[in-house]
């Protein structure tokens, strides 16, 4: 599957309607043979510094999700955001095959 990124969350000043933090969340989830559905996650803020007097600033009431990935993924960066998405790859492949067993022999 692929990585789907949400922003659950906007703050914003009060006075501009500019958008300080988002607070978004990056998941996957992979269904084995067994019918197990194995999760990965990675949840965050991102800050920004808004311009109303910007050219691209966009009034609060216009934003839209995708707008507003948009924004947490520039900010990270490609680097960063590829970390993340290989990140959770990993937790789903750790959940799959883990590396660490708890259990007793009895």
């Amino acid at each position: 599957m692929a990585v789907t990124w949400t922003v659950v969350q906007l703050e914003r000043n009060a006075s501009d309607d500019g958008v300080i933090v988002a607070h978004w969340r990056a998941s996957d989830s992979e269904t084995d043979s067994d019918d197990v559905t194995h999760y990965g996650s990675s949840y965050g803020t991102t800050g920004f510094t808004p311009d109303a007097d910007s050219d691209d600033f966009v009034a609060f009431d216009d934003i839209t999700e995708e707008t507003a990935v948009g924004w947490v993924k520039d900010s990270m960066g490609e680097e960063q955001v590829t970390s993340i998405e290989e990140s959770i790859a990993a937790q789903i492949a750790e959940s799959k095959a883990p590396s660490v067993v708890a259990e007793v022999p009895w």
